[in-house]
């Protein structure tokens, strides 16, 4: 049986990073994914968005490595020559009624070490961006846009430098403890066993089910798993903003607001469809239905009334791993190691959604610190 220091299951944009993190501190590691390419997933289905860090409660998970992450981003983004952009974000209040709620995000915002934030007035946002409709708004100059893609890559580049690589098409079917090792079942075509004295458990959606399947894991820390799909629609034609526009957030979810990509398209989502519970047990349906339109426009309007009919097309879906249901409040993100499950030298990320992407460097420090590797 081969055996290697570390293995982390899931090469999405969080397993790389902690991959690379593990092999470029001498560790002999493999990434195992069960796709055929890197980061096929949640990393490479949403906004390409680097956040800033405004939306979420002080002191949590999500709050202070996004902070910390940005920052990180920002600079491997620099000395990597991957693709991105500070093109700031205005967060908006579309009537009277929210314009109290952005009092309220900007001292969250500060409360989380996010101190750059401007408050503007309906004539001061609208002079930013003239086709915008709002009673008051929010400037983040520190948000921006990554080619998320472009960053995967250089993750895998920084891997493999290091020594370490990523195994493709290898699903991680379950976990058992043998003398003091982690054995890892690996299926595909070429079926074997993997030992390793470091796993880690980014395997995003299907984090949960794999937690399931660790013998010796208690299920008391394994939570249920539940899908949340969200579809993205592009404007024919420029964009008409050279900010991201967001409209006030309702608990977890941003609403669906107004990101650019690199190339200066606008896209626009993510809306919600919470999936049935068995959707784990089905293949992924990223299709976009085009009626869903109908909803975006009637959101995208309150802060762009001038979206003309027919602008908007199909784009592209995502599906967020949730750890809650829809009626109960977001959690925090859940990163549990040996101090939470009693289990040696085994970390599980569970939750990892937005924003994981900005996060990642820092979510990948913070699995090194947990296991003291």
């Amino acid at each position: 049986m081969e055996q290697v220091d570390a293995v982390v299951v899931g090469a999405g944009v969080v397993g790389l990073a902690v991959g690379r993190a593990f092999a470029q501190r001498g560790l002999d590691t493999i990434v195992l994914e069960s796709e055929t390419a890197i980061g096929t997933g949640v990393s490479s289905r949403n906004s390409e968005v680097i956040h800033a860090g405004l939306y979420y409660p002080a002191g949590s998970l999500k709050a202070r490595l996004c902070v910390q992450g940005r920052q990180m981003l920002y600079a491997f983004c620099e000395s990597h020559g991957v693709p991105h952009r500070r093109c700031g974000k205005l967060v908006v209040a579309t009537d009277e009624s929210q314009v109290a709620g952005l009092d309220v995000l900007m001292k969250k915002a500060a409360a989380n070490g996010v101190h750059d934030l401007r408050r503007l007035s309906a004539a001061e946002a609208i002079a930013m961006e003239p086709q915008l409709a709002c009673t008051g708004a929010i400037l983040s100059p520190s948000t921006g846009i990554v080619d998320s893609h472009g960053l995967m890559l250089a993750l895998l580049g920084d891997l493999q430098a290091a020594g370490g690589d990523v195994a493709l098409s290898s699903p991680v079917e379950r976990i058992r403890c043998i003398d003091g090792l982690h054995v890892l079942h690996v299926g595909g075509d070429e079926p074997m066993e993997l030992a390793a004295r470091i796993v880690v458990n980014a395997a995003g959606l299907w984090a949960p089910k794999l937690a399931a399947a660790t013998e010796g894991l208690d299920r008391a820390h394994v939570p249920t798993a539940h899908f949340s799909k969200g579809c993205y629609f592009s404007l024919a034609g420029r964009a008409p903003f050279s900010r991201l526009v967001y409209p006030l957030p309702q608990d977890a979810w941003l609403g669906v607001h107004l990101t650019l990509d690199l190339g200066g398209q606008a896209r626009f989502g993510p809306d919600v469809e919470w999936l049935p519970d068995d959707a784990a047990k089905r293949p992924l349906d990223y299709t976009v239905d085009p009626a869903r339109a109908a909803g975006f426009y009637a959101d995208v309007r309150r802060y762009w009334p001038g979206l003309k009919d027919g602008a908007l097309q199909p784009a592209y879906s995502g599906i967020r791993p949730k750890i809650h249901r829809p009626d109960e409040p977001a959690p925090d993100w859940r990163i549990d190691g040996p101090a939470e499950h009693g289990v040696k030298a085994l970390v599980n990320l569970f939750g990892i959604e937005s924003p994981g992407l900005t996060s990642c460097l820092a979510v990948a420090d913070e699995v090194v610190k947990r296991l003291d590797a």
